[in-house]
């Protein structure tokens, strides 16, 4: 099974530190799906994206960036969305990822009047409160017709979509650590938030996170739906 992570971040002090986002996604999952190979494919940086027939799965990740801009990887990966839509290919998107998927397949996604949140927040998921990092201000706001809300929050009514197609998406981010998540207050928090929700985002990081979130479920996914 080969599985091509789709990296949209351009890049900066957190992965300088912490590893490229693609090398984090790929940390998260791989010991959940070992009958598979990882890749990573720099989106952002530009790179192409990957052919349907090279891939058995594809995992979009979070960016700087929202799906309103003009970027010139943008439209590729757009088109490459419906491209492995078409064929079959299974998707799991990940925060801009979980955004872009939405835009792409008739929904759409926008800046929040919640503005940038991070840190840990509760989701209902699937009927369970799960607690999960989260950085964004982009939020989906329109459901895509072929798909269903499987998580939610008041401060995140889309949090998780499952498609009617092999798609899945989460806003929030399985992938970070505890480490990574306090980086990330004190690298951007500091600067997009006020001094309660930064001191607020910071309390929330003792928060119980579960170190497998949403492993089995993706792993799961890709099995049940990957053509090899």
């Amino acid at each position: 099974m080969r599985i091509v992570v789709y990296d949209c971040i351009t890049g900066d002090a957190l992965t300088d530190k912490h590893g490229s986002t693609g090398v984090q996604v790929i940390r998260w999952i791989q010991g959940y799906l070992a009958e598979a190979t990882f890749s990573s494919v720099h989106i952002a940086g530009n790179e192409t994206p990957s052919s349907p027939d090279d891939v058995d799965g594809i995992i979009i990740s979070g960016s700087e960036k929202g799906v309103y801009d003009d970027t010139p990887w943008m439209q590729p990966l757009r088109d490459n969305l419906q491209l492995m839509r078409s064929a079959g290919v299974p998707m799991f998107g990940i925060c801009f990822g979980h955004q872009i998927m939405a835009d792409v397949f008739g929904g759409a996604a926008a800046k929040s009047d919640k503005g940038f949140v991070t840190g840990s927040r509760q989701f209902n998921d699937r009927g369970k409160t799960t607690n999960a990092y989260l950085a964004h201000q982009d939020q989906v706001h329109e459901v895509p017709p072929e798909a269903n809300i499987i998580a939610s929050a008041p401060h995140c009514p889309v949090a998780a979509l499952s498609y009617d197609f092999p798609a899945l998406s989460v806003q929030f981010h399985p992938e970070y650590d505890r480490q990574f998540a306090t980086d990330l207050v004190e690298l951007y928090g500091t600067k997009l938030m006020n001094a309660d929700q930064v001191q607020s985002a910071r309390e929330s990081l003792s928060d119980e996170i579960a170190d497998d979130l949403w492993c089995n479920e993706v792993a799961d996914f890709f099995r049940k739906h990957a053509k090899c």
